[in-house]
């Protein structure tokens, strides 16, 4: 796709329409490490833009290599100042008990019910329909007082809302580093600095370490949701529960599998777009 006379100041970008497949988070990892501004949703697509065509083969070949999967396109686009437009298409999101907002837009909303989450490069703003999905279960599984784990954390948007549901403490654990500053910035802008802590490892080496918890949140792809039932056996109570969510419709039969062979039964549920989201409990 490279172009003879292509210069710096075309008035054209190259813009790069990703379905992300099994691996959404290595898409969006390509994504920003190739030099997009921001990355927006547009349906189940994640949309971004480069300055050149040399640009958009690399993050190309980049996201065909981490997401064999992942659906491709691209073509021209007028230039435009892409992180604005991405700013542009975030908006506060109303979940029932709580709210999703970004900063700009947060202004005269109750500070008590509102999660304000400036996203950065880290997943978690209130635009994907799995963070949606856990939220809307929240407040039926979190009891005053609870301890919790937010795995695969991303912007913290789930643990800061626990906490304004009410749980005393959250432990957010994040492997990927980009994401760990974003996240601790955002417990300080929603001023539960003292009760969430952010750390960056893997959860299923960390989960363990961070109990007794009593409730798990954990919006992760379905395949690491599997590997990590084994690890919530382990660790929470009896009375213990978990909402999970990254789970596509079409994985449902193979998860409710799954986590009957573990002894763990759905006891509600949520569906939007593409994702479904659960809440669970032993049997």
């Amino acid at each position: 796709m490279t172009r003879e006379g292509e210069r710096a100041g075309d008035a054209q970008w190259i813009q790069v329409r990703v379905r992300p497949g099994s691996d959404r988070d290595a898409v969006l990892a390509a994504l920003f490490a190739g030099g997009s501004a921001g990355v927006h949703e547009v349906g189940d697509e994640l949309v971004t833009a480069f300055p050149s065509s040399a640009e958009a083969d690399a993050v190309m070949h980049a996201l065909r290599t981490s997401s064999p999967d992942a659906e491709l396109s691209c073509g021209e686009v007028a230039r435009v100042d892409w992180s604005q437009a991405w700013r542009d298409g975030v908006r506060t999101h109303d979940l029932g008990a709580l709210s999703i907002a970004p900063p700009w837009l947060a202004a005269g909303l109750d500070p008590a019910r509102t999660v304000v989450i400036d996203p950065g490069m880290a997943f978690g703003t209130g635009e994907h329909a799995t963070t949606r999905g856990v939220i809307r279960l929240l407040p039926a599984v979190l009891r005053t007082g609870d301890r919790v784990a937010d795995l695969g954390a991303g912007s913290a948007v789930l643990a800061i809302a626990a906490v304004k549901l009410g749980a005393a403490s959250v432990a957010a654990i994040e492997m990927d580093p980009d994401a760990i500053g974003n996240a601790e910035a955002n417990v300080v802008r929603n001023g539960v600095a003292g009760r969430v802590v952010v750390l960056e490892g893997d959860a299923e080496l960390l989960l363990p370490l961070v109990a007794p918890v009593r409730l798990v949140l954990a919006n992760i792809i379905s395949s690491v949701l599997v590997q990590l039932l084994p690890v919530l056996d382990a660790v929470l109570p009896d009375d213990g529960a978990a909402v999970i969510s990254g789970i596509l419709h079409e994985e449902r039969p193979a998860m409710l599998e799954a986590l009957a062979a573990h002894g763990w039964g759905v006891t509600a549920e949520d569906a939007e777009e593409a994702w479904w989201s659960a809440a669970i409990a032993r049997r």
